[in-house]
């Protein structure tokens, strides 16, 4: 009677100690989960606010009061970024800049992953050192080389010249070589038996094996040339050969600063690469996640 009771009080007590640990974990998360509402609450708000600010008449943006949403409600900021500025010029650069940059990232940096991955030639482990040690250098410290550079082949303030320098993506030809590593070595055996070349290896089974990877990679690439700025700042010197990113800074007036249309503007500048990673959040997250597993 004695050992039953006793042994009742112990599972008593484990159940009482369990209650309370799982109280505790609970009263955790409910503080994790309050502090991340209140942390995207904050980081979400300046572009809840720039957004209501580009939706309100100019003579309400500048007074003093402060209102979180817009009224009366107004388009003019809009109709202005779209049909007083060079916005469809801006966003025809942005298009063809950042899409022959992906397209000519994702062809070559497949091309020479496959090479050090799969073929065996002359100075082949140099070459992937070299690449391995590109990540020492940052693209910033190359921006005096490659001005010079172009400018010598006369290719500043123009597209072709935008576009050159954006094509140094060596963390592509690293995630490529290690994912047409894990090829299984039959299938290239039995394609090699059948007569396949080279190419043909590369375009009909490593690429079609891999296909998820290139197109995380060919977004997140299309994102980076997108919102790319700092080279396009400084290589395009005309309003009609600047991008997006770029014309944004050419809106002004004589008059003063309005804001709704810088505003208008900038959101849409922004608008399809938010558009793109909406669409396509998941692959957009997983080559970012490889990206930052080649580095780290």
């Amino acid at each position: 009677m004695n050992a039953t009771l006793t042994s009742e009080a112990l599972a008593d007590a484990a159940l009482s100690r369990r209650q309370r640990r799982i109280r505790k974990l609970d009263a955790v998360g409910l503080a994790f989960t309050i502090l991340t509402v209140i942390g995207a609450i904050l980081w979400a708000f300046p572009m809840y606010w720039g957004l209501v600010t580009s939706l309100k008449p100019d003579a309400d943006v500048v007074k003093g009061s402060v209102v979180l949403y817009p009224a009366p409600f107004t388009l003019d900021a809009y109709t202005h970024a779209l049909f007083a500025t060079s916005m469809g010029r801006w966003y025809l650069n942005s298009l063809i800049t950042a899409g022959a940059t992906t397209l000519i990232v994702v062809i070559t940096a497949a091309g020479a992953g496959y090479a050090i991955s799969q073929l065996h030639f002359p100075g082949r482990r140099l070459l992937w050192w070299m690449i391995l040690a590109s990540f020492m250098v940052p693209i910033q410290a190359l921006i005096i080389t490659h001005f010079v550079l172009l400018s010598q082949f006369h290719l500043i303030n123009t597209l072709a010249g935008v576009v050159g320098p954006q094509l140094i993506a060596p963390v592509t030809v690293i995630i490529y070589k290690q994912f047409f590593d894990s090829v299984p070595k039959e299938l290239r055996e039995a394609a090699v038996v059948d007569g396949a070349s080279e190419l043909q290896l590369l375009f009909r089974i490593y690429l079609p094996v891999n296909w998820g990877i290139t197109t995380a990679l060919a977004i997140i690439t299309f994102i980076a040339a997108w919102n790319n700025f700092l080279w396009p700042f400084l290589a395009v010197t005309t309003e009609d050969k600047m991008n997006v990113t770029v014309g944004v800074t050419q809106v002004y007036d004589a008059f003063g600063v309005h804001y709704a249309r810088d505003l208008a503007t900038a959101i849409l500048g922004g608008l399809p690469v938010a558009v793109v990673y909406l669409i396509f959040q998941r692959r957009v997250t997983q080559a970012i996640m490889l990206s930052a597993g080649i580095k780290g």
